[in-house]
C-alpha cells in the first residue's frame, strides 16, 4: 500500500480499537486469518503516546443472541437470511458474555483505555458498528453512545484499529463519517473475515472519505 502521512493532533484525536477479543484470534470461536497479529502493532503504536485518548469496543453477546447460527433451525454458520428486512450473516456462537473468548486481549495494556464500549448485547439485534447497532424490529439503529462520549471530551478525528476489516471496522468508519468526525482506518492494523472483500472495503471507505493509511505513516 502507498499509504500517505497523516498528522494527527493529539488533542482532538481517538484511536478506536475495534473488537480485539480471543473469540476472533487464531483457535477463537470465530478467528479471523492473522487477527492476532495486529496486536502487537498495536501495543508499538500505543507505545509512541500519539493520542491522549484510546477507546476500545467489545463484542459482548447473550448465549441466545439471534445473529447464532445456533439459534436458527436448519441454519448453519455463515449462511445468510433476512433480518427485519436487511441481510444477516449467521455467526459462530462468539463472544458470549463473561467467557474468556469475549474478554479484550490480555496482551492489551488496558490501563491506558479511557472507555469500552460493549456492543451486541440486544439478543434481538446485531450490532457491527462501534457507533450503532444494526437494524431492529423498528427500522431504526440505535446509538451505542460511543458519539456521545467522544463529542463530550472534544473528539473531531477517529482513527480505527481492529477486527474485522470488512464488518466492524469498516461500518464503524462509516458511521463515525456520518456522525459527522474525520476518519482514519490503519489498514496494516486490521484483518478481513474475507480477504477477497478487500477491494470492496477499499472502494466503500474512499467513496464516503475515509482516509486510509499505516501506523507507520502517523505523525503529530
Amino acid at each position: 500500500m502507498d499509504a500517505p502521512t497523516l498528522h494527527i493532533d493529539p488533542r482532538s484525536a481517538v484511536l478506536l480499537l475495534v473488537d480485539l477479543q480471543p473469540d476472533f484470534m487464531p483457535g477463537g470461536a470465530l478467528p479471523v486469518t492473522e487477527g492476532d497479529q495486529v496486536l502487537a502493532p498495536v501495543r508499538a503504536l500505543l507505545d509512541r503516546s500519539l493520542f491522549s485518548l484510546v477507546v476500545a469496543t467489545q463484542d459482548w453477546h447473550p448465549p441466545d443472541h439471534i445473529s447464532f447460527a445456533s439459534q436458527h433451525r436448519n441454519r448453519r454458520p455463515f449462511d445468510s437470511i433476512q433480518l427485519y428486512g436487511k441481510p444477516q450473516v449467521l455467526w459462530p456462537d462468539h463472544c458470549v458474555q463473561d467467557t474468556p473468548g469475549a474478554e479484550l486481549h490480555h496482551g492489551l495494556p488496558q490501563a491506558s483505555f479511557a472507555a469500552v464500549i460493549r456492543k451486541g448485547s440486544d439478543r434481538l439485534v446485531d450490532s457491527y458498528s462501534t457507533f450503532r447497532n444494526n437494524w431492529n424490529a423498528e427500522g431504526r439503529r440505535p446509538p451505542t453512545g460511543l458519539a456521545g462520549f467522544l463529542r463530550e471530551r472534544s473528539v473531531g478525528e477517529v482513527v480505527l484499529a481492529g477486527l474485522a476489516r470488512d464488518f466492524c471496522v469498516l461500518w464503524s468508519a462509516l458511521d463515525a463519517v456520518d456522525a459527522g468526525f474525520r476518519t482514519t482506518v490503519l489498514w496494516d492494523l486490521t484483518r478481513p473475515v474475507d480477504p477477497r472483500s478487500d477491494d470492496d472495503v477499499s472502494a466503500a471507505l474512499a467513496e464516503r472519505g475515509v482516509r486510509v493509511t499505516t501506523a507507520s505513516r502517523l505523525q503529530r
